[in-house]
């Protein structure tokens, strides 16, 4: 195919990642200076949220086989913008600001540089229309984050987390190859309309069911689905809580949102056995990842389980497949994203800078109020957002998926949402009544005095706000998913 302006026009958020990667990689060559990097990243990443306005002008457009560059593919990398700008603005400050040694002992500027390259592979995933394009964009994705749960690999927990994560990601990425292969042998394409058009004159054979069957275990394991859940809660534990909050956003917005192209465009695929499957395990990670995480003391951990449940409310929109699926997708990923960055983030500036080990026990957080009154309200809100409690963005997202499920008469998983919400709700509440119990003597970790005036802190207030006011007046969000449908 000729390439035109307006290929490279579609392609520009993407263009301007990579160019970024380039940049800062030889800015770190010719002097490290970790301000300077930060700076460079940041930049970066606005200039490629900047360029998904012209790239919207151009949409839909077929940029090769691979890409496919619609509304669909830029409000999901907008997401993952945005998500990831607030990771790296709280890694700022949680390595510890400026050059001196206050925080994190070792190199700093490699995380920005591993953070510009996730998320270059996420805007890959996304966009993809072929299983080529998914294979790429998903090692892209997943192979930095490798280094960025071991970045502290000074600390035993830390480097554990990294080499439990690259052996069940490898492990995944094993069984998504051999369902692709099992798919290419019967539809003889690796295009998902293709895919969907074969299966469609055809039927879908034991051959199809099993490659699309073995694609589900790979891409379980990147969602940490149940069964595939186990990782979950050591890697959270491990990682750098900026690290963290990326696992647990833009990480598993972009798997999400290429699984949910892949039903759409390949209706086909779905039916059968595989959604009696997909019932089960969205049915078992409901349960058992709001469950598990009851007695749980260490934060973390806790958050960890608690997105094992999240991904499975999610599974009812792609379980649902038609209607108001699409938009329910979106609304919830949008405001889980938001809630997750919030409750990651109070973690963060809780242990800036670099204290050894983060502030991730339950006990750290007892009479939070009586010390850090502002940080303990932002806290409050992502524990009731996440609970899904009215006028909090956790609660629109909650109710469009309740609503999917009412419309498609999927009585089964809406009771086992119904009773996980419930359980939910007691560990949040848990964690709520913490912040507020009698400050004990001795504390090891405390938050800033001055954090509401940093970069950090801002963007800590920003997300707090805009879970408020989505909560209240959904509507801006509702038009933005409903414009970036398939």
């Amino acid at each position: 195919m000729e390439f035109t302006l307006q290929h490279f026009i579609a392609l520009l958020p993407l263009l301007a990642i990579c160019t970024s990667v380039v940049v800062v990689m030889l800015a770190i060559a010719w002097r490290r200076d970790h301000d300077r990097t930060f700076i460079l990243s940041a930049i970066g990443l606005n200039l490629a949220l900047l360029a998904l306005l012209p790239a919207l002008d151009t949409a839909p457009l077929e940029v090769t086989q691979l890409l496919l560059i619609d509304r669909f593919a830029l409000f999901y990398s907008g997401l993952l913008l945005v998500a990831t700008l607030a990771c790296m603005t709280l890694a700022h400050a949680y390595l510890g600001e400026g050059n001196d040694r206050a925080g994190f002992a070792g190199n700093r500027d490699e995380l920005y540089l591993l953070l510009l390259l996730s998320v270059a592979g996420g805007v890959v995933l996304v966009s993809s229309q072929h299983l080529a394009g998914l294979f790429i964009g998903l090692e892209l994705l997943s192979v930095p984050v490798y280094g960025l749960v071991g970045y502290a690999f000074f600390h035993k927990r830390s480097l554990e987390a990294s080499i439990k994560y690259m052996v069940l990601s490898a492990a995944g990425s094993a069984f998504l190859l051999f369902g692709m292969a099992l798919l290419y042998a019967e539809a003889g394409s690796l295009a998902f309309d293709a895919i969907g058009a074969s299966l469609a004159a055809h039927g879908s054979s034991p051959l199809v069911q099993a490659g699309i069957g073995l694609m589900l275990i790979g891409l379980g394991f990147k969602l940490s689905l149940v069964p595939f859940h186990l990782w979950t809660p050591d890697v959270y534990e491990g990682a750098p809580a900026p690290v963290a909050a990326f696992l647990a956003t833009a990480s598993k917005v972009a798997v999400f949102a290429v699984l949910l192209r892949l039903y759409q465009m390949s209706p086909a695929v779905q039916g059968g056995w595989l959604n009696e499957g997909l019932t089960l395990i969205a049915i078992a990670s409901i349960l058992l990842g709001n469950l598990l995480a009851l007695n749980q003391s260490n934060l973390k951990r806790l958050l960890g389980y608690s997105s094992i449940a999240h991904l499975g409310y999610l599974l009812v929109a792609l379980i649902v497949g038609d209607g108001l699926a699409v938009e329910t997708a979106g609304v919830y990923l949008a405001t889980y994203t938001l809630t997750s960055l919030g409750a990651f983030g109070v973690i963060s500036l809780m242990s800036s800078p670099f204290k050894e080990q983060d502030a991730d026990t339950l006990y750290t957080y007892r009479g939070l109020f009586w010390r850090r009154p502002y940080l303990t309200v932002v806290l409050t809100l992502m524990m009731l957002s996440l609970a899904g409690i009215p006028l909090t963005a956790g609660f629109i997202g909650k109710f469009y998926v309740i609503a999917t499920g009412v419309e498609a008469k999927q009585w089964w998983l809406l009771g086992a949402l119904i009773i996980g919400s419930a359980i939910g709700l007691f560990y949040y509440l848990r964690v709520i009544v913490t912040l507020f119990l009698p400050q004990p003597g001795l504390h090891r970790h405390d938050a800033p005095l001055d954090w509401s005036q940093k970069a950090s802190g801002l963007v800590l207030l920003g997300i707090a706000a805009l879970v408020l006011f989505i909560g209240v007046y959904p509507q801006p969000l509702l038009a933005l998913v409903q414009g970036a449908g398939l």
